[in-house]
């Protein structure tokens, strides 16, 4: 009935009383949060109550047939999370599960939002906010003047007001006393006043457990001190004195394990109870100002570590507690880690030796700020040395053992530098090798090469072919990996590279166990021509015939005057040689000719073993003719001489012998056997003479026959042979 109801404006502000301040449930962050996801203005639009249809004064109605209405208990929010959608399904689901555990629950949310969302319009704006919100016409007044009469909260008074029911949860009563000081101290809302009185008993009960703990602890009972601390401590689970009293009688046996790392602190422990339960992880530190502070560790309410911590602030020191929990309420004594100074060192140093020098490297922690080292060198004598972020180099180091402290320094909030304790580490600078400044290659005959060096005093210089390419020259080595070395045949001084290959030797001084990369050359070996000869031909040429050596498509055929200056060379291919052979203008004098491949790589010292070689003489020749004598009187004394010449305009140490052989008929003999030897001149008589006539017998054969000359002996082939037409070597 209209004017009757509870929370009808009748006039008088005690008629709107139990307006909720607070809305005193669980979890409401994440309620809300989930509600404005699903784009509702207040949990009583989950209800389906329609446009006018919400009751909200004199409890939560939604209407139910025509003029009804029913009350909105367990059984009709689990039907909505049955029936309702994705979005609204869960917020159904809490709100009946709210309602088990307080069936006054929904009905004080949703009139704490509605109250809440009419202050926040103007007054003039209300009226139209309230049919808007879907609220029965019947209550709009009653509902527009709990707007007026409520104190307004402001966003700091709400954000407490909707955080009060998890520290109640939690039991967190320092924390509900801190949030219950920013809402009005009125007694309008019955529920919040309950728990204030509440909390404020519970605080005595804290009080008085803990100056019991400490006269126990005045006393020497450490065990009745620690019962009194955990009971103030299980009353108030964030009281910092009753857990400061339990951290100085447990922590001088460290139980809880901490280890500091990079970038954070990792935390060990055992859960020693019969049933092993959840933990509550809290990390003990100084503020800016020096005050105590107590931080709960994220992720940390699980079953026993490990846990990391990467909350701590570098530069500080920290201690930690672990709480055992049971039901969500301390189950027992914490478990105390020592004192840490969160102050980690470098990772991972790493010193190495080299000539007069120790270099080192590390992983240095993200927070610091920078990193200092501190030499000591076997004299005893202390020096800063200047460090990078990820390391340092040492250089004119003595040999023997260096020591190096490693610093790091981190800068806290209140401005201050804070030394890590220092890593030590050792080194020895070792003897080093003096490097190899230069290296050469020289061919030399029967296919080797000599090496030769400067530098490396008082080292050994190993000659090596590196698989992959050689490292820069100074580059510093361990001499267990260094390549075998050279192992080309031959003798030490000369080796001998097998030949079509190419090599890139390279010299390492070598001291003990160090090592200096040095230079490197490049070795040709070209593959040898099995075999050349040369043939005279006229007009200063000759024809120069080749084994020509497999795979090899180059060779540079060259070719140098006896006893003089001058020549030439040419570049061969094998297809040109093989399409049209290889004739050479080396002139009328006595050449030597060589032959060799072409070399691959430009640069390379080129090694050709047993070079390919044929000697070509002077230009020489005998040419012969028939010399016919007049015809006498009546055609006697007719005789026929054969008129045979020399032509060596260079000289000729060693002339062929010439026979003249005939043979029946017209054709030309073909060798100094096909027909009858008819003269023989021997060499050196026509070396001596140069030209000659000799007559011929009168009738070596029948007539018609033919006559024809060839050169005879060891050096027949180094003349040539001039013969006059075929006609003219035929006698009738």
């Amino acid at each position: 009935m209209a004017g009757r109801e509870f929370g009808c404006h009748l006039g008088l502000p005690r008629a709107l009383s139990g307006l909720p301040l607070s809305p005193l449930v669980p979890g409401y962050g994440a309620l809300a949060a989930a509600q404005h996801a699903a784009g509702l203005r207040h949990l009583g639009e989950v209800l389906g109550a329609g446009t006018g249809g919400l009751r909200v004064l004199d409890g939560l109605f939604v209407p139910a047939g025509t003029h009804g209405r029913r009350r909105v208990d367990a059984p009709l929010l689990e039907g909505l999370a049955r029936s309702a959608d994705a979005a609204v399904a869960p917020l159904a689901a809490r709100l009946a599960e709210l309602h088990r555990a307080d069936p006054q629950a929904p009905r004080r949310i949703v009139l704490y939002q509605l109250i809440n969302l009419l202050q926040e319009r103007p007054e003039g704006d209300r009226g139209s906010a309230v049919r808007e919100a879907g609220v029965h016409p019947d209550e709009a007044a009653g509902l527009l003047a709990a707007a007026r009469l409520r104190p307004r909260l402001d966003r700091p008074q709400r954000d407490a007001a909707e955080s009060l029911a998890d520290a109640l949860a939690q039991a967190r009563l320092h924390r509900l006393r801190t949030l219950l000081d920013r809402l009005p101290a009125s007694g309008a809302d019955p529920a919040l006043a309950a728990v204030r009185d509440g909390t404020a008993e519970r605080l005595r009960a804290v009080r008085d457990a803990l100056r019991e703990g400490r006269r126990a602890e005045e006393r020497g009972d450490r065990e009745a001190a620690g019962a009194a601390y955990l009971r103030a401590l299980r009353t108030a689970c964030d009281d910092r004195r009753a857990l400061g009293g339990l951290v100085r009688l447990h922590g001088r046996r460290p139980a809880l394990g901490a280890e500091l790392r990079a970038d954070h602190i990792e935390l060990t422990w055992k859960d020693d109870r019969e049933t092993p339960g959840e933990w509550r992880l809290l990390r003990l530190y100084r503020d800016g100002r020096g005050k105590p502070a107590v931080r709960g560790v994220p992720g940390s309410a699980t079953a026993a570590g490990p846990v990391r911590d990467t909350g701590a602030e570098p530069g500080g020191t920290v201690r930690y507690a672990a709480l055992p929990l049971r039901d969500g309420v301390v189950d027992g004594p914490p478990l105390v880690s020592r004192r840490l100074l969160v102050a980690p060192e470098v990772e991972h140093p790493v010193l190495t030796d080299g000539p007069a020098r120790i270099d080192g490297s590390w992983r240095r922690p993200d927070a610091a700020a920078e990193v200092t080292v501190e030499h000591t060198g076997p004299d005893g004598g202390t020096a800063h040395l200047t460090a990078r972020a990820d390391g340092f180099t040492a250089t004119g180091l003595p040999p023997g053992d260096h020591v190096f402290r490693i610093v790091c320094h981190y800068r806290t909030s209140d401005g201050r530098t804070v030394p890590s304790p220092g890593l030590r580490t050792t080194a020895t600078v070792h003897p080093w090798p003096e490097p190899v400044r230069t290296l050469t290659a020289r061919p030399v005959e029967g296919g080797a090469v000599r090496f030769a060096w400067t530098g490396a005093q008082g080292a050994e210089v190993r000659l090596v072919t590196w698989p992959g390419g050689a490292p820069e020259p100074g580059t510093e080595l361990r001499t267990d990996a260094l390549p075998p070395p050279l192992d080309w045949p031959g003798p030490a001084g000369a080796p001998c590279p097998p030949p079509g290959t190419y090599t890139e030797v390279a010299a390492v001084a070598v001291r003990g166990a160090r090592a200096l990369a040095g230079p490197v050359v490049g070795v040709e070996a070209v593959r040898p021509v099995p075999g050349i000869s040369a043939h005279r031909l006229p007009d200063g040429r000759a024809r120069i015939v080749l084994d020509w050596p497999e795979d090899v498509p180059h060779l540079v055929v060259g070719w140098t005057p006896v006893g003089s200056t001058g020549g030439g060379e040419r570049t061969v291919t094998a297809h040109a040689y093989r399409r049209g052979g290889l004739h050479l203008p080396v002139g009328p004098g006595a050449v030597r000719v060589r032959a060799a491949p072409v070399p691959r790589v430009p640069g390379a010292v080129v090694v050709v073993p047993d070079a390919a070689e044929a000697l070509v003489p002077a230009d020489a020749a005998v040419s012969y003719q028939l010399v016919r004598p007049p015809r006498r009187l009546l055609g006697r004394n007719r005789r026929t001489l054969l008129r045979v010449t020399l032509s060596a305009p260079h000289g000729l140490a060693e002339v062929p012998e010439f026979v003249c052989v005939a043979r029946g008929g017209t054709l030309r003999p073909r060798d100094a056997a096909d027909g009858t030897t008819v003269l023989r001149i021997p060499g050196p008589e026509l070396a001596r003479h140069g030209s000659l006539e000799r007559e011929l017998p009168a009738a070596p054969c029948p007539p018609p026959y033919t006559l024809r000359g060839f050169l005879l002996g060891e050096h027949a082939a180094s003349v040539r042979l001039e013969e006059p037409s075929l006609t003219s070597l035929v006698v009738r």
